[in-house]
């Protein structure tokens, strides 16, 4: 008997990383048979909408409550965490719900902190105490939870982010022909994403090999827009300017649907992942990259470094432009080094397909169905 699902999650229209996983989840749970409903956190109250059961609107003295009401109707809640998605400090409200909801709580942790703020820890703490299991997307982030904060790694399943497959039907097309090659950074823009670091690398690329074709594709993050307006993006574009390589960047600053970014995916022949987090436990674009056979160089954030280790990718240093430059120089120029990579890439592929990740969802749901939680407020 398959467990029905109320998953507590931003969700679209929202564009954020969490709403589009947790758009893809759902689909691929649907997919397997799985009776699901969505309890959407928004901003603003936004309508009846498929699969959106409830809408936890911001600021609702109520919503809390409403919200767990919603869940109860389901099996199992499936709350997926990020600290910035719930509101009060360190999104301490969704402490406010799981001590309401009368069903079995998974947690998903999207982010797992080294060096976590007391309220931070504390937020965390008290969420991991009343989930009956709970999520990661990788051992590391597993390993923390077991460190810093005593949980039993028998409570942890770690499951892959999930991926579309977007393998391409041939080679990478990464050859050392004169055809100028595409690497691609693409995701939602905002401060710490690195880019300033590859636009660094390729001017110190610039005399030692073709240059490729930089293409940084992605909308300035909602929040950020709110807060700063396009600084950043205002800043890559002149020091673009300044370095001389106008000719060799392209800024596309769309958010695109997911099948025209799928084919911009599949056309880039490196991706270039500069981010400046050491922090980061969880790439979905890291994810989706690989799950397309591409090449990957990396900065060495934790979940880099689990994947492209065996081999998929290469892993540079945080802030580092003459290792990045180092790295494209040998992926796009040397022969056999690209292929390798892609090869390795597609051969990790299987496990971080959709359709995979939902199943390992659904046993970790019907593992919990019946386990009884400290009593509901």
């Amino acid at each position: 008997m398959i467990v029905r699902l109320g998953v507590l999650s931003t969700y679209p229209t929202t564009q954020c990383g969490i709403a589009t996983f947790s758009a893809a989840l759902v689909r691929h749970l649907l997919a397997a048979g799985a009776d699901v409903g969505v309890v959407r956190l928004v901003d603003e109250p936004q309508g009846a909408a498929p699969l959106v059961v409830h809408e936890w609107a911001a600021g609702d003295d109520e919503g809390a409550r409403r919200a767990a009401a919603a869940l109860d109707e389901f099996d199992v809640a499936l709350v997926q965490h990020e600290y910035g998605i719930y509101g009060g400090p360190d999104g301490q409200d969704v402490l406010d719900l799981v001590a309401r909801v009368r069903v079995p709580v998974v947690t998903v942790l999207h982010t797992v902190l080294t060096r976590p703020t007391p309220n931070q820890h504390r937020v965390l703490a008290e969420l991991v105490e009343r989930s009956a299991a709970l999520v990661t997307m990788t051992a590391t982030a597993r390993d923390r939870l077991v460190a810093g904060w005593g949980v039993d790694p028998a409570r942890v399943t770690v499951v892959p982010h999930g991926a579309e497959d977007n393998r391409a039907t041939a080679g990478t097309g990464c050859t050392t022909s004169a055809r100028p090659r595409t690497v691609l950074t693409w995701g939602l823009l905002s401060q710490g994403k690195g880019i300033e670091w590859a636009l660094l690398a390729l001017a110190e690329l610039r005399g030692r090999a073709p240059l490729p074709t930089y293409r940084v594709v992605g909308q300035t993050h909602p929040r950020v827009l709110e807060r700063d307006g396009e600084a950043y993006r205002d800043r890559l574009t002149a020091l673009t300017e300044d370095l001389g390589l106008t000719g060799s960047v392209r800024f596309d600053g769309r958010y695109l649907p997911a099948a025209d970014l799928r084919a911009v995916v599949r056309s880039a022949d490196v991706v270039l992942l500069p981010y400046d987090s050491n922090e980061q436990v969880t790439s979905g674009v890291l994810t989706e990259a690989v799950a397309a056979g591409k090449p990957v160089i990396s900065t060495r954030f934790p979940h880099a470094v689990e994947l492209l280790s065996s081999g998929a990718g290469i892993l540079v240093p945080q802030r580092d432009p003459s290792a990045m430059a180092a790295a494209l120089e040998r992926v796009l120029t040397v022969d056999g080094v690209a292929d390798a990579m892609a090869a390795e890439a597609r051969r990790l592929t299987a496990a971080l397909l959709w359709p995979a990740v939902a199943a390992q969802y659904l046993d970790v749901a019907a593992g919990v169905r019946h386990v009884a939680l400290p009593a509901a407020v």
